[in-house]
């Protein structure tokens, strides 16, 4: 199925969406941050067919979220997260943290969420001020940035 592309639409979440938003994209995206590289391991994860994880990985990497390079220790080729792909770790988490609050497994969470180098658990992702104070639900309000056109 050929999706729409937003990249004429001047919407920073539509922006997103055309690099992310399709949802191999976000499931291989998960994996690469459980600590999957090769294609093999995305394959065998997912359960995706070749040719649709082909065109999803290539898209990630022309989007720049991951990047293609040779496998140190053998022949094999890598995708390696970049800062981009790094920084959506926030928006994984929060989509795991809402599967597990609005579509639960019936004996509890899936997996839990640990700092690795204290152990500490992360807490749920929220909104929260420049200070650090919590923003309640129905209390962001948005104003026009110097990129707004309308």
């Amino acid at each position: 199925m050929k999706y729409k592309s937003y990249k004429g639409m001047n919407c920073s979440m539509a922006q997103a969406l055309d690099a992310i938003g399709e949802r191999w994209a976000l499931l291989i995206l998960r994996e690469a941050f459980y600590g999957k590289t090769r294609f093999n391991q995305f394959l065998d994860e997912l359960g995706i067919s070749r040719n649709i994880l082909s065109a999803r990985l290539n898209h990630l990497v022309a989007e720049g979220i991951l990047e293609k390079r040779p496998a140190t220790e053998t022949s094999h080729t890598e995708y390696v997260l970049t800062d981009a792909g790094r920084a959506l770790r926030t928006v994984i988490i929060s989509l795991i943290h809402w599967g597990d609050e609005f579509r639960p497994h019936p004996k509890g969470q899936r997996f839990d969420f640990i700092d690795a180098e204290t152990d500490e658990p992360v807490r749920k992702m929220g909104i929260y001020t420049e200070s650090g104070k919590a923003v309640k639900p129905g209390r962001v309000k948005v104003i026009p940035g110097p990129g707004f056109t309308s």
